[in-house]
């Protein structure tokens, strides 16, 4: 058995699903719910026997260590965290409460009930974090891609956070020997993600017949990585990763943000034409850039590579095609999206 905390968010429902598909083994999935955070990304997985969704906070240390002493997992996976740029510039309390704060508040539990284990038991342990390529900083356009020495150089609230609590994860296993593992990974896309993020923001937004808000000129470069490539890596990590060792997991897509929107409305004009049949690039509306927007970002996948043999299965191109159908099969999904808070948050934002 396994432990997963938020695992009603994007990456880690696909996870959830991935897990539950390719193994008998059980999991228990710990989601706080917040607005990213839903239990309809998970409705294929509620009445599977092998999943046990409990709502909780990472932050609860005596209900977290409880649920570890009770069900005795072999491994934690920590997806558990605010993630949106966008956000943490405006509410960056939230962010440093639950990424730091909260990692804080689970690896003591977590340590806690490593310390009552022994034998086997105690030495196959594991606790994995799930963090991303923010905390590296931004690259120029020529730059190498970022390997697992890199200093750490966040440039928002969010990527400081994540930064703050990798090092967090770190030190417990320089200063206790509990046994950690750390990813961080490039920009995820595919089903279930929440529309604020570029992707599904664009398919929301076209939907819709929408203008798609591009910051700045639409420069920015991301490597994308498609999430269930991610999710294998996850698998190989936890399985065969050294303990105390960061993997570095990138989808070799290095795209700019205004390429990967037209790539979009091309394949939005072929499979939902407007009813006019004019192109969606004509809804593209440039919007003043964030504060602090980071240039580029690009992973070296070498070590995962190369000591796990793990490379990304899907193509930018069939990953977006996946993604795209997606969004176009679940409109009941989009529509408990937009009941939310989310189309005040949207219009704020890009207004």
């Amino acid at each position: 058995m396994i432990l997963v905390t938020g695992g009603a968010g994007f990456i880690g429902s696909n996870f959830v699903q991935n897990w539950l598909t390719s193994t008998k083994e059980k999991l228990i999935n710990l989601d706080k719910l917040t607005y990213a955070g839903n239990k309809i990304n998970l409705d294929i997985c509620l009445n599977d026997p092998n999943h046990i969704f409990i709502e909780g906070d990472i932050g609860d240390s005596e209900k977290v260590f409880k649920l570890l002493e009770q069900n005795k997992p072999r491994a934690v996976i920590n997806f558990a965290a605010e993630s949106h740029v966008d956000r943490s510039i405006e509410l960056p309390g939230i962010f440093f409460e639950t990424n730091v704060m909260g990692t804080l508040n689970l690896l003591e539990s977590c340590k806690k009930y490593w310390l009552s284990l022994e034998g086997k038991e105690k030495e196959n342990f594991r606790f994995l974090h799930i963090s991303t390529d923010e905390v590296y900083g931004s690259l120029d356009k020529f730059e190498e891609g970022f390997d697992e020495d890199d200093p750490f150089r966040p440039n928002s609230p969010y990527s400081a956070s994540k930064a703050s609590s990798d090092l967090l994860v770190r030190s417990y296993f320089k200063t206790f020997n509990f046994p950690v593992l750390t990813s961080n990974c490039s920009n995820n896309f595919g089903p279930h993600q929440y529309p604020e993020k570029l992707i599904p923001l664009t398919i929301f937004n076209l939907i819709q017949k929408k203008e798609i808000p591009i910051y700045g000129k639409g420069d920015q470069v991301r490597d994308w990585l498609f999430v269930t490539d991610h999710c294998e890596a996850i698998k190989l990590i936890l399985e065969k990763g050294t303990a105390g060792q960061v993997y570095n997991v990138g989808g070799n897509n290095e795209r700019e943000n205004l390429e990967v929107v037209k790539e979009i409305c091309r394949k939005l004009d072929s499979v939902l034409p407007r009813d006019d049949l004019s192109p969606y690039e004509e809804l593209i509306k440039f919007v003043d850039d964030r504060p602090g927007h980071d240039l580029r970002y690009a992973i070296n996948s070498k070590k995962i590579k190369t000591e796990l043999g793990w490379e990304p299965v899907e193509s930018f191109n069939s990953g977006l095609d996946k993604t795209i159908q997606w969004y176009l099969n679940n409109p009941l999904w989009l529509k408990e999206i937009k009941s939310t808070d989310y189309s005040e948050w949207i219009n704020k934002q890009y207004s």
